[in-house]
């Protein structure tokens, strides 16, 4: 029955002309709090990196979001060495020049971040106007015409054993796991929003081919952590390079895989599966009181899938 709805949903925003850049189409996402979604965009503008910064630059200027909400990999590669790298440029402010862009940007690290120096993600921040990353994990709040959003940002790479070895991700071993799930029960408990919103990089659940212990790490780390507080409503992710809506029978959570903002990687259904598309893009959150969506859209400008929660 979840399926058949969420198809109706899908197939609605379709025949309300949600096509390729047409504004008309885009201001009826709009709702009392809008937040994009961008994740693995990193690619010095290829693979359609730069199509689809334009395009969320178009659509920022019909929606009006608050922020970006970034989850990993704003670089691929090695990371970035210092907030002088190249790549700063070359990935993020050369390409998202859109005026209507010059919002809050708030990010998760990614697998890649931390091949490089971490710290120079955070250090960022006191140089770009607009890059907005104070720490490893952190929270942000977003009121908007009586509307209260939290966004609760998690720093998932050292939560996976598999990064803590080796010389590959130096900042990662030293982090501490525990102190990390401690503060995330402390947020999630204290959380008095209408909505609340977790996000990171890696995935709980997904389909790809990467190992599954990535995903085992993260049920028995911060799975166990969300499912006991039923205020979550979503947990959004990237590192897979495609849009995934999963839902588990024991959980209350919806787990939704952001695709790529560049390079994207083709997707199979999965006995947790809602909807899935291997099409590049991002997404936009738009909430009310009353009403939490996740609109997927692909880098056409077109709505593929709506997760939607009512109160």
């Amino acid at each position: 029955m979840r399926r058949l709805i969420l198809s109706v949903i899908t197939a609605t925003f379709v025949l309300l002309g949600a096509s390729a850049h047409n504004p008309k189409a885009w201001r009826k996402l709009k709702s009392d709090v809008n937040v994009f979604v961008m994740s693995d965009s990193g690619r010095e503008g290829c693979y359609d990196q730069q199509l689809i910064a334009n395009l969320m630059g178009e659509m920022a200027a019909k929606i009006k979001p608050k922020c970006v909400l970034a989850t990993g990999d704003i670089h691929h590669g090695n990371g970035v060495k210092s907030v002088k790298d190249n790549d700063w440029a070359q990935n993020f402010a050369d390409v998202y020049t859109h005026p209507k862009l010059k919002m809050e940007w708030h990010s998760a690290l990614g697998n890649h971040e931390y091949r490089g120096n971490t710290q120079a993600v955070f250090d960022y921040s006191k140089v770009s106007p607009i890059w907005n990353t104070p720490d490893r994990y952190y929270t942000k709040v977003i009121k908007a015409k009586g509307t209260s959003v939290r966004l609760v940002i998690i720093d998932t790479t050292p939560l996976i054993e598999k990064y803590r070895s080796g010389n590959r991700y130096p900042d990662c071993v030293s982090q501490d796991k525990d102190e990390q799930l401690k503060w995330l029960k402390k947020v999630l408990s204290e959380a008095q929003e209408d909505w609340v919103i977790v996000a990171g990089h890696h995935p709980i659940h997904a389909d790809t081919k990467k190992n599954k212990i990535e995903r085992t790490d993260m049920r028995n780390s911060v799975d166990k952590v969300l499912r006991k507080h039923k205020n979550v409503a979503m947990y959004i992710c990237g590192h897979i390079h495609n849009f995934q809506h999963l839902r588990d029978k024991k959980s209350h959570i919806d787990y939704i895989v952001n695709s790529s903002g560049s390079y994207s990687r083709s997707v199979r259904m999965t006995k947790r599966t809602i909807y899935c598309s291997g099409e590049p893009g991002f997404s936009v959150i738009s909430a009310n009181e009353k009403e939490l969506r996740l609109h997927m859209i692909d880098k056409n400008g077109n709505v593929l899938h709506t997760v939607q929660r009512n109160k």
